[in-house]
């Protein structure tokens, strides 16, 4: 039997999928990746991706407005998404940030929509998911002022930015996520941040479509690929895939919540 792991965010909801997602989702569960988040990215497709969540077991979800579509979408609001997070296999807040690399131009209303998701994290209790890309001292700066003002867990996804951000999220007790950027030849420098971070704090994921690790690098990722992932940097920390299966594993359980319970209920 593989090692068992969790792709902690993935997009089964694109296009990308549509015409093998069934195929997609048992090629998961035979690489050992049995639970994975699928996440929504523009509130307006919720039903869409709630309804990809409900069709397989393992699979949940998570919404929210991502920071590059702020300015097109209209502001997401505290009550909806606390609504939302009443079904059942709704376990997380976001995917929200900041995105300044395409999209700087929104930066103030980007802010705005991501004080809205921590606030919308803090009354559900669910986990907020951190999307940060050219931003790191704003990113830095609001995480922390908000995590002052009312405590909320949270996951860097696809961690790619610089160690003073990582230092920052891991201080306020969040997570850092690995995607398959990590396992790029030329990422030494990211996977020393990983290597400097308990591992008691990482998690693994796809963000598939997108970042296949390589041997699938410049290729349609899926989430049977958090393996490989895993696999190049389970070392980091001394440990066997096995070993680091179990861990991260054990780390989406404390963070995911919800999704624990839901697990240890079936």
């Amino acid at each position: 039997m593989p090692p068992i792991f969790v792709d902690s965010h993935t997009h089964l909801d694109f296009p990308d999928f549509d015409g093998d997602r069934d195929a997609i989702v048992a090629r998961a569960r035979d690489a050992g990746v049995t639970r994975m988040v699928t996440i929504c990215t523009k509130l307006k497709n919720e039903p869409r991706v709630r309804a990809i969540a409900e069709a397989y077991e393992g699979v949940f979800y998570a919404a929210g407005t991502h920071p590059m579509s702020v300015a097109d979408e209209p502001m997401a609001r505290v009550e909806d998404l606390v609504a939302l997070a009443r079904h059942p296999k709704f376990v997380g807040i976001g995917e929200t940030g900041l995105d300044y690399h395409y999209t700087a131009e929104s930066a103030a209303r980007q802010q705005e929509s991501l004080r809205i998701h921590i606030e919308a994290a803090r009354q559900t209790g669910l986990p907020l998911i951190i999307h940060a890309r050219a931003a790191d001292d704003d990113m830095a700066r609001i995480l922390s002022q908000e995590h002052a003002a009312g405590a909320y867990s949270c996951v860097m996804h696809c961690f790619s930015s610089g160690a003073a951000l990582g230092r920052a999220a891991l201080d306020l007790g969040f997570y850092l996520s690995a995607s398959g950027i990590a396992a790029f030849p030329k990422s030494a420098e990211l996977r020393g941040i990983f290597a400097a971070a308990p591992v008691d704090r990482i998690l693994v994921e796809t963000d598939a479509p997108y970042l296949a690790p390589p041997p699938h690098r410049g290729r349609r990722n899926e989430p049977a690929y958090t393996a490989l992932t895993a696999a190049r940097i389970a070392p980091l920390w001394d440990m066997t895939p096995e070993a680091f299966a179990v861990q991260t594993s054990a780390n989406f359980d404390r963070l995911f919540t919800k999704a624990a319970r839901s697990e240890r209920a079936a």
